[in-house]
């Protein structure tokens, strides 16, 4: 019922943003996958081949601005790692 809640949130939250643009959303839809996998706990660790796989976003200038501007949007924390072996964790904030 939880995961319900913060869909809706997110969706009532978006209508107004007119920042937000569809690519925001594929990929912030990913993220809830995942975090829906993951039993809701935060973070949640992800690979950036995966997740652009998953949101259809085939550039990755184009990940890497979604997830810095969802970032500055408040609608995720992302903690990037650098590193080949290691995923980066993504908070995804309450709504």
């Amino acid at each position: 019922m939880q995961f319900c809640v913060h869909f809706q949130g997110f969706y009532e939250t978006i209508i107004s943003d007119q920042r937000i643009t569809p690519m925001h959303i594929s990929l912030y839809m990913a993220l809830l996958y995942h975090y829906l996998s993951e039993d809701m706990k935060n973070p949640i660790t992800i690979r950036r081949q995966q997740l652009m796989q998953e949101a259809k976003i085939s550039a990755r200038t184009s990940y890497n601005k979604c997830m810095r501007e969802l970032h500055e949007y408040g609608y995720i924390k992302y903690l990037p790692s650098y590193s080949f072996y290691l995923g980066n964790l993504v908070h995804i904030n309450k709504i």
